[in-house]
């Protein structure tokens, strides 16, 4: 079996950037996501078997999407800001039609769809649980940063990825990768 998803990464530029971000959260009650494995997940998919990896990633070659601009900025959380399990950084673009054709284009495996609306986010830290002491420097810190942008980065490719859990967190390896267009 094979745990996959599929996402969009996020240029190697923007990952000191993200380790910035990451540090005004230490000392706060958070599991940080390593700034090297952030990404915009477009589906989740989990457990598969790996005879059928191959079927999944010829289904994503037929997707319909044009390369588009992206902005990435913002900060925020999952469900909401006083009971956080999530804290992720926004995208803004083309993400929800490339959301809509991957769903489209995977149907046919009848993997489960995303109940909540999709919305185009890269997760930087999970919370399990937070400290009330902590509450207020959360949610200081949360308002700060909203406007934070990280900049402009092009979509130009979609990538099949499995992730292999391990103590020390996941690790991720692409299996392979659908150019838009």
């Amino acid at each position: 079996m094979a745990r996959i998803f599929i996402a969009v990464d996020l240029p190697e530029e923007f990952r000191d950037e993200v380790r910035v971000i990451q540090t005004r959260f230490s000392g706060l009650k958070l599991k940080l996501v390593d700034p090297d494995l952030v990404h915009i997940t477009m589906k989740f998919i989990g457990e598969v078997k790996e005879s059928k990896v191959p079927e999944v990633a010829e289904a994503l070659e037929a997707i319909e999407c044009k390369p588009f601009d992206a902005l990435v900025g913002g900060i925020g959380v999952f469900p909401k800001p006083k009971a956080p399990r999530v804290v992720w950084l926004g995208a803004e673009g083309n993400f929800e039609l490339l959301h809509d054709e991957v769903e489209s284009k995977l149907s046919k495996f009848r993997f489960k769809k995303d109940k909540k609306k999709f919305t185009a986010h890269a997760t930087l830290a999970r919370v399990k649980f937070m400290p009330a002491g902590q509450m207020d420097e959360f949610l200081g810190l949360l308002d700060e940063l909203n406007d934070i942008e990280l900049g402009n980065m092009v979509v130009d490719r979609i990538s099949l990825k499995k992730s292999t859990l391990t103590p020390q967190g996941p690790i991720y390896e692409t299996l392979h990768e659908v150019m838009l267009g």
